[in-house]
């Protein structure tokens, strides 16, 4: 029978190995997260937002920026993965996405990303209407009694939408947790194979996923009230613990020897 980790052993294995590698995990993060925050405000400090071809030519950069994040994201589960294995690591691994399949890297991150647009295209639509409301015409800090109708009637569609998008986020996001720690062990294997067989390990197993995410939490209000600085440590943990629970997986999942 098998015996998967509880939350509380991945955790536990997740701290232990972090342990001297805090320095090189903490600065992938930063490497990463500023070269995407500094892309993404570039790209929102150019293009005009009141309008529908600003608006298709924000969503479809961000759709690139995204999907090029795939290479990024590659690099930090081998980072990570070597941290579980308990070898050397530096900064630089963080790269190693454009180095291992890299094509494979970004097919599976454009999959994922067209299915979270596609999902959140109602609110995006209902978002550039709520623009043109309080933009329009030059009334910025004060809505008319006509505008702000014209608001409160799109304002329950947005919540809605908005729900609907984060919905099928987490979904995808359970459904294909492994797929880019696969591309690792599986390199042979096409970017469809990788997600099929992702698809396939989390049966049964999503609601451990999601637990153990929820369970992070707590952490991620310590990180708010922290003004973010917490993230420095809650990132690299979380990360650790979701490569634990791979790991865990697949020693426990005779189809993933296959």
């Amino acid at each position: 029978m098998n015996q998967f980790k509880s939350s509380a052993e991945l955790k536990a294995s997740a701290r232990e190995h972090l342990l001297g590698h805090y320095g090189v995990a903490v600065g992938a993060y930063l490497i990463m997260g500023s070269l995407v925050c500094a892309i993404a405000f570039a790209i929102t400090f150019i293009v005009d937002l009141t309008t529908v071809t600003g608006t298709v030519i924000y969503y479809a950069s961000m759709f690139l920026v995204s999907v090029l994040m795939g290479l990024f994201v590659s690099g930090i589960c081998y980072l990570y993965l070597k941290i579980s294995c308990g070898r050397p690591v530096s900064v630089g691994d963080l790269f190693y996405g454009f180095q291992l399949c890299p094509d494979k890297a970004i097919i599976m991150q454009a999959w994922l990303t067209l299915i979270t647009y596609i999902a959140t295209l109602p609110q995006i639509v209902i978002g550039y209407m709520i623009n043109k409301i309080t933009l329009d015409e030059g009334m910025v800090l004060a809505l008319t009694e006509r505008q702000l109708t014209q608001l409160t009637k799109y304002l329950v569609p947005f919540a809605l939408s908005f729900i609907l998008a984060e919905a099928v986020s987490v979904i995808l996001g359970l459904i294909y947790a492994q797929a880019f720690y696969l591309l690792h062990d599986f390199p042979q294997y096409s970017a469809a194979e990788l997600l099929k067989k992702s698809r396939r390990l989390m049966v049964h197993h999503k609601g451990r996923l999601f637990y153990l995410n929820v369970s992070f939490i707590p952490l991620f209000l310590l990180g708010i009230l922290s003004f973010g600085l917490a993230f420095l440590w809650i990132l690299p943990y979380m990360t650790a613990t979701e490569t634990e629970f791979f790991l865990d997986l697949i020693k426990n999942n005779t189809e993933a020897a296959v």
